[in-house]
């Protein structure tokens, strides 16, 4: 299926959305956040706790605001080459105050730049290696083709969603989501070790997501395809989250522009500098990042909000194309959420996700589905997902992320993702090429919606372009949310870089550098 689009309107919206990035981009790289700061000292190998508190925290804590605007690793490897302890050692003196902090402010800064440089050199060639290993898997273990069935467990408990990955995986489940704990995303820390309990969802651990990916790989040897593994890289600590499943083989990460400002009130300059660091992370990793827009449709309606959702999906291109995300990484988000009594909401749901799949034919598409106007009724819930199934697989979305009978009444059990696996593996095995046999009436309801809707995208685009993209989240123009930039939480984490600022990953992943940018990207397909 093909609809005809106007494609200049198309060109336009990208170079307004360069126009609205480039100085926010400009912001970013003369500023950092303590997120970032803990991420480099994650890099380097440090893990574990001091009490209740990660030694990561208690060291970029214990700087001072000058020391913290020359970047942690400045101090850190300036210890380094002073005592000639190695870095996780030296993280548990520095955090328990055995070592302080202002005794190195005199080492050359050649012996600190030799050191840091050696330890990011050797942190990236271990991401190097999980990346290939997770491209040899695939290699191995082919997936069946797209849409990827993609399913929730949150139990609180990593075990409970060890059982329920596992027999979803065996009913067809080919991406596996681990959501978070509720709050886990305000959180200014990482939480330590494996978790039992949380809220509507478990804690993201360093080990949780070891535990998730053991089992998941184990799963894919038996059944003989590739079973992903995703979680959230958003908050407060999303570098460091990028960091943890880079190391742990994730191959998604919920990681958009905009989420944490609408939609959690963390501070806008925050956001938007963390997320720069962690899709360059991301980009080298091989992780595939999947951005939030479906989250505009749940506060705002979905006939009303499509050109906000594809305004957003173009910013959130052209931000993960500065941090050297490929195409082939940006799993741009949409959902399945018109109001089934709208006449003719059908086809509008197709109109706007075969636009965005000729708008952006290489990213992997993540489609989410009906939430908002679910009831207690599972028959019609059911049926509405089978309509989202059938648009998913017409319209040739990427990642699928499978609708719930039960979505309004409870978190689902093993039967309820039986059931919508089965739902949407028949459709879209009965449907699978029905797309690529349909033509689109030319002037008719689809073909006229998809352009009312770019247009509709590029004029806001414009006006974000003329108001700059800070002053645009204030007054609204997203989800119908306000942000102040000097509001909301995390504000105090950013800072100022000093001109002698310093970070070794930030140089090696720059996407101007040709040893990060030539990555091969993740595969989502065989």
């Amino acid at each position: 299926m093909h609809i005809q689009v106007d494609e200049k309107a198309v060109d336009r919206c990208r170079e307004l959305a360069r126009r609205i990035v480039a100085p926010v981009e400009q912001f970013i790289a003369a500023h950092s956040t303590v997120s970032v700061e803990r991420a480099v000292l994650r890099l380097f190998g440090i893990e574990g706790v001091l009490g209740d508190v990660p030694l990561v925290n208690l060291i970029v804590d214990a700087l001072s605001s000058e020391q913290r605007a020359r970047g942690a690793a400045t101090l850190f490897c300036a210890a380094l080459a002073e005592t000639g302890l190695e870095p996780q050692a030296l993280a548990e003196e520095l955090a328990s105050g055995r070592i302080a902090p202002h005794a190195f402010e005199d080492v050359p800064a050649e012996a600190t730049h030799a050191l840091g440089k050696k330890f990011a050199a050797q942190a990236l060639d271990r991401i190097s290696r999980v990346r290939d290993d997770r491209a040899k898997m695939l290699s191995r273990l082919p997936q069946s083709p797209p849409p990827l069935l993609y399913v929730i467990v949150a139990s609180g408990n990593i075990y409970e969603d060890e059982t329920a990955a596992v027999a979803a995986a065996d009913g067809g489940a080919q991406i596996i989501a681990v959501i978070r704990s509720t709050g886990q995303s305000l959180l200014d820390y990482v939480p330590y070790g494996i978790t039992t309990e949380g809220f509507g969802g478990t804690y993201a651990t360093q080990e949780n997501f070891r535990v998730m990916r053991q089992a998941l790989d184990e799963t894919s040897e038996r059944l003989g395809r590739y079973v992903m593994l995703t979680n959230y890289a958003s908050g407060l600590c999303m570098p460091e989250i990028a960091v943890m499943a880079a190391l742990e083989r994730l191959d998604m990460l919920l990681n958009d522009s905009m989420y944490g400002i609408l939609f959690r009130n963390i501070n806008p300059k925050r956001t938007f500098i963390d997320q720069h660091f962690s899709r360059m992370l991301n980009a080298f990793s091989g992780i595939i990042i999947n951005t939030g827009e479906d989250n505009y449709l749940t506060t705002a309606d979905a006939v009303e909000q499509a050109p906000a959702v594809l305004a957003s999906q173009f910013i959130n291109e052209e931000f993960a194309h500065r941090a050297g995300l490929p195409d082939a990484q940006i799993g741009l988000g949409d959902a399945f959420e018109i109001d089934p009594d709208v006449e003719d909401g059908f086809l509008y749901e197709v109109a706007q996700a075969q636009l965005e799949r000729q708008i952006f034919p290489n990213a992997p598409l993540k489609y989410m589905p009906p939430t908002k106007h679910m009831t207690g009724n599972i028959f019609k819930g059911h049926l509405i997902d089978a309509m989202f199934n059938l648009t998913s697989v017409m319209t040739h979305q990427t990642i699928h992320l499978c609708g719930m009978l039960t979505e309004a009444m409870h978190t689902p059990f093993l039967g309820d993702r039986a059931l919508s696996l089965e739902n949407a593996r028949y459709i879209m095995g009965t449907a699978r090429h029905l797309g690529d046999d349909l033509e689109c009436k030319p002037g008719g309801i689809m073909e006229t919606r998809a352009n009312d809707v770019l247009h509709g995208a590029q004029a806001l685009l414009s006006r974000v372009a003329d108001r700059g993209l800070f002053d645009a989240i204030e007054q609204g123009f997203f989800a119908d949310v306000s942000r102040a930039p000097d509001g909301g939480r995390g504000f105090e984490g950013v800072f100022a870089k000093d001109p002698c600022y310093w970070n070794p990953f930030e140089a090696r992943l720059s996407p101007s550098v040709d040893a990060a940018s030539s990555r091969p990207p993740a595969r989502a397909t065989s």
